[in-house]
């Protein structure tokens, strides 16, 4: 093996350069045909089926992801396997998106009749606008490339990005066609941090029953510091008979009040509360929390119901274990 850390840098910076540009090329042919295929997609009930061979193969499964997570719905067949029982799978109110650079695999020409006598359009990404493919397509993406990336210009390189930099504009063109929103992504990606962030609410994170602090507004101070230590939160609301919430004292106001040098003991849980404390709704996103406490520069709400009576208390540590921060 002959490493030369040169020779590598320049064929890396090479490969960049020629992928860009055949990109900008793409974007440059860009014109009525994109379009088009966005009305096909548009005006189907079905799912887009993604179809390709090798490399392009690869590619379609991640078109057919991104297609999916953003709101149309799709799903990825293998042409070799399509022959053998699979295309029961493609209906006729489906798009088929075939694949190919050369427009010639000998796997997705086979299935052509089949998908034609289902009445299932076709739409084709090729390179080759002269090929079988390009012919029997109903709407046709010119995907091609001046080259491939690889110095030999056989490995798909260039023309994979093309591939792929096309579907992903297809996608977000559907995207925005359908008003797909964050709260929409959110939905299809439930166990990420954009869904977490955007799914979460306050009710499903917040402490409540016992595990809510709080004390009457005639309380001694030490009944409220028991209960501030009972539960560790280093907070505790203070209440009326009914449950509103009439304040908060926190272990901030605690250091606050011992700087003043007043005798603790005959304070009552009234005369140390923060009034009007901050709070936020049980069906609030988590996320509306998170940014709350941010924002003031605390570390803890009450959860208040309609009424202002007390439901339920959230800190930060709560909102970390969720994943929400």
């Amino acid at each position: 093996m002959n490493f030369d850390a040169d020779q590598a840098l320049r064929l890396a910076r090479e490969t960049l350069d020629i992928e860009a540009d055949a990109l900008l090329a793409l974007k440059n042919r860009l014109g009525d045909d994109f379009a088009r295929a966005v009305e096909l997609v548009l005006g189907r009930g079905g799912h887009v089926v993604v179809m390709g061979m090798g490399k392009s193969g690869h590619i379609g499964r991640k078109i057919a992801a991104t297609l999916a997570s953003t709101g149309t719905p799709a799903m990825f067949v293998h042409p070799a396997e399509a022959s053998h029982g699979d295309l029961g799978m493609i209906q006729p109110q489906d798009v088929v998106l075939a694949i190919s650079n050369s427009g010639e695999s000998q796997e997705l020409t086979a299935i052509l009749p089949l998908v034609k006598r289902l009445g299932t359009p076709l739409l084709v990404m090729t390179g080759n606008l002269q090929s079988t493919l390009a012919r029997h397509a109903d709407v046709l993406l010119d995907a091609g490339v001046e080259k491939e990336a690889c110095p030999l210009n056989l490995a798909p390189t260039a023309s994979t990005t093309a591939q792929l930099a096309l579907g992903d504009a297809l996608a977000v063109a559907l995207l925005d066609a359908r008003g797909f929103r964050a709260e929409d992504f959110a939905r299809s990606h439930p166990g990420g941090a954009l869904g977490r962030r955007l799914l979460t609410r306050v009710s499903d994170v917040m402490r409540s029953g016992d595990e809510v602090p709080r004390v009457g507004p005639g309380a001694a101070f030490g009944e409220l510091m028991r209960e501030m230590t009972r539960t560790g939160l280093g907070a505790s609301a203070v209440a009326d008979a009914d449950g509103r919430a009439l304040g908060i004292f926190t272990d901030g106001d605690l250091r606050r009040l011992v700087e003043t040098g007043r005798d603790l003991r005959a304070l009552t849980a009234r005369e140390v509360m923060h009034a009007n404390p901050r709070h936020i709704r049980a069906d609030a996103l988590a996320a509306e929390a998170a940014e709350a406490m941010e924002r003031h520069r605390i570390t803890v709400l009450l959860v208040l119901d309609a009424d202002g009576r007390l439901v339920g208390i959230v800190n930060s540590n709560d909102l970390m274990r969720a994943k929400v921060i």
